[in-house]
């Protein structure tokens, strides 16, 4: 009986000590393990689910387990009956598991559509990716198109790039164009829910929308070689405003090329 009240004990305080899902923002603040995305609060959800129904069935299987035990070590001295088995408790057992997969199968579709069928992505994200990461040994390469144009997939002469810092804005869905400059990489927003692998050669789309501003984690879940562990950047969540001013300012600083004007004035300043 030990390991039910451990779990039940376990499942009780989890969610105080901060043992759940991974939030945003100060471990005591009411978003303490709450999926800053909607995408992420249905994929929470079927864990939530799945849980519920191992942690039931784990514990009903380890009471009867326990049940069992006790019984026999009361018996001591008796002789052992022998059985060969029970027809109607084999197809039991095999006919309910086999419902409660399909019932979790069936239940999670709607969620897989939504993360990865590209006809059900937000048409207003697939139109307007935000921008293209490049993953690589040992980074991520962020390029964004210029303030006012649409993303290309070939790179054009004005994007404007940055490394490990990826500036997202809230309260819309987002698209990025996902790739990889050498082998496997993994994009894993934890905060967000979102994690695809990036493959060589192919440039894999990705949708989510950020609904509270503020400075999330980009880790790379695949193993990639000596220096896997150093690829940690952020993602930095804020209003459409303060994205389009940071698109400027990175626009300004890539442009200019530190020779004063006639005025004393860097270029980057007229």
């Amino acid at each position: 009986m030990f390991w039910p009240i451990v779990a039940i004990v376990l499942f009780a305080i989890s969610p105080a000590m901060n043992w759940w899902f991974p939030g945003a923002g100060d471990p005591d603040s009411l978003t303490k393990g709450q999926s800053m995305t909607p995408l992420g609060v249905d994929i929470d959800n079927l864990f939530y689910l799945i849980l519920i129904i191992t942690g039931v069935v784990f514990v009903l299987t380890q009471i009867a387990l326990g049940y069992v035990l006790f019984r026999g070590a009361r018996d001591q001295g008796k002789k052992a009956l022998f059985t060969h088995g029970n027809h109607a408790l084999e197809v039991m057992w095999i006919i309910v598991p086999t419902g409660i997969l399909l019932f979790i199968s069936w239940i999670q579709l709607d969620v897989w559509k939504k993360f990865r069928v590209i006809s059900s992505f937000p048409e207003a994200a697939v139109e307007a990716p935000v921008a293209e990461v490049t993953a690589r040994q040992f980074e991520w390469r962020i390029r964004y198109p210029a303030p006012g144009k649409k993303l290309q997939l070939k790179p054009q002469p004005d994007d404007l790039y940055t490394v490990n810092d990826l500036h997202l804005p809230t309260n819309r869905p987002v698209l990025i164009q996902l790739r990889s400059g050498d082998v496997q990489h993994a994009f894993f927003a934890p905060q967000l829910r979102m994690k695809q692998d990036a493959v060589p050669g192919q440039v894999i789309p990705i949708w989510f929308e950020v609904t509270q501003a503020g400075h999330y984690q980009l880790l790379c879940a695949e193993l990639c070689g000596w220096g896997h562990y150093k690829m940690k950047a952020r993602i930095v969540a804020e209003p459409q405003a303060s994205f389009q001013q940071y698109l400027l300012d990175l626009q300004q600083e890539q442009n200019d090329d530190g020779v004063p004007d006639e005025k004393g004035n860097d270029a980057a300043d007229e």
